[in-house]
């Protein structure tokens, strides 16, 4: 087995999503407190076309793949979770209309709102440069309100805590130590591959991008010229988080990561043990199923 892949999930609904070199495995703890996990086969775009696999271009497919994948295995945990029958299940048309829903949110809150107050800013300030960096820092600023207003939701701190167990589970693998709750728990719950810090990363490689872009004076202009550049956004911070993830990375990618792991304590809660048992089962699935 190559040591160059990288395992890693997602906390879902009383649960952890893993995704193996090719597959996934959902653990989820259902009602009556058993432990259910989903295996299936997943490929990817890198893997069919090789020109999806260079760099830059890849941060943009493992994007797009996790998003799709990671709401794929919440509208699954929730269903268990809650004990919905099958038949009660989400249709493939309905997580594709919840993912595009999702993405507009994100558009909406992230691209178009900053844009509005920078034109709202231009009226007065004409240096263009100040404009976008203003642009940049509002987006950050409302990304880290988001983060803590949803950490305060009773229900979501309960995911942070399986996002915490998914951490500690994926770092004891990497330690080479035996998957158990005991190892488990002697771990941060911290780590430089989160999502959370990917976001982070996304919103200041923003700032750096759309900094240095000529000065737009209307918001149709500036909204379309950030989404033309946001695969390269994308691009861009998938390969710094690609970096932060290896052992001993360079000092200046462990700076430019900091912010991302201090980010990571409001999204990441100390796990119990029993949510840490869910956590390995799913990271052994995908284990066992690459022959590890």
């Amino acid at each position: 087995m190559s040591k160059e892949f990288s395992y890693g999930g997602q906390a879902v609904i009383e649960g952890v999503m893993m995704r193996g070199r090719h597959n996934i495995a959902i653990a989820v703890r259902k009602p009556d407190l058993s432990i259910v996990v989903e295996n299936k086969g997943t490929k990817t775009l890198a893997e069919r076309y090789p020109v999806f696999g260079l760099p830059i271009i890849r941060g943009v497919c493992a994007f797009v793949e996790t998003l799709i994948i990671g709401f794929s295995a919440l509208m699954f945990s929730a269903d268990q979770a809650s004990g919905t029958e099958e038949e009660e299940q989400l249709k493939p048309w309905e997580l594709a209309l919840t993912v595009i829903v999702s993405f507009a949110l994100f558009v909406g809150l992230f691209i178009v709102l900053p844009n509005v107050v920078a034109v709202w800013i231009q009226r007065t300030v004409h240096n263009r440069v100040l404009v976008n960096l203003a642009e940049g820092m509002f987006r950050i600023v409302l990304f880290i309100t988001y983060i803590v207003a949803v950490s305060r939701i009773e229900d979501i701190q309960r995911v942070f805590q399986y996002h915490g167990a998914e951490h500690k589970v994926i770092h004891t693998f990497e330690a080479g130590e035996q998957l158990s709750v005991e190892n488990a728990k002697t771990h941060t719950i911290l780590h430089p591959r989160c999502g959370t810090a990917f976001l982070l990363i996304v919103m200041v490689t923003m700032v750096l991008v759309f900094s240095v872009l000529l000065r737009s004076t209307t918001l149709a202009m500036r909204i379309l010229t950030r989404l033309a550049l946001l695969p390269v956004v994308t691009g861009i911070s998938y390969e710094v988080i690609k970096l932060a993830g290896r052992p001993n990375p360079p000092k200046f990618i462990q700076w430019i990561i900091a912010p991302g792991l201090w980010l990571q304590k409001l999204t990441c809660k100390e796990p119990e043990e029993d949510q840490i048992e869910v956590a390995i089962q799913a990271l052994t699935s995908v284990l066992e199923a690459d022959g590890a």
